[in-house]
């Protein structure tokens, strides 16, 4: 498991680049305030219902949540999943509306 900041996370978005992003927060949560990630809540992960992420193993998958614990378990059940490039945002959502207040 890799790490990035709200910052990198907010420039790469910004620039358009395309890649995987997962929301591991729960559904309310998602809907409340979310920067884009495709939901699939902790509890789904640590399950291992990931089907719908299968396809991503070998390529970077950026994993956020409230505040970065929830998705750095999430980045390490997926490492141990096969996974080969997860990056947890360090600081999730919390951080992301500190820096970038709407």
């Amino acid at each position: 498991m890799q790490t990035i900041t709200v910052e990198e996370l907010k420039a790469k978005l910004d620039a358009g680049e395309v890649f995987n992003l997962i929301d591991v927060r729960e559904p309310h949560e998602h809907a409340e305030f979310n920067v884009g990630g495709l939901l699939l809540p902790l509890g789904k992960v640590q399950t291992m219902q990931i089907d719908e992420i299968d396809a991503m193993k070998d390529e970077p998958v950026y994993v956020y949540c409230r505040s970065g614990n929830r998705s750095g378990q999430a980045c390490l059940i997926l490492d141990t999943l096969g996974f080969k490039d997860t990056i947890n945002v360090t600081g999730g959502m919390l951080a992301w509306k500190e820096k970038f207040p709407q």
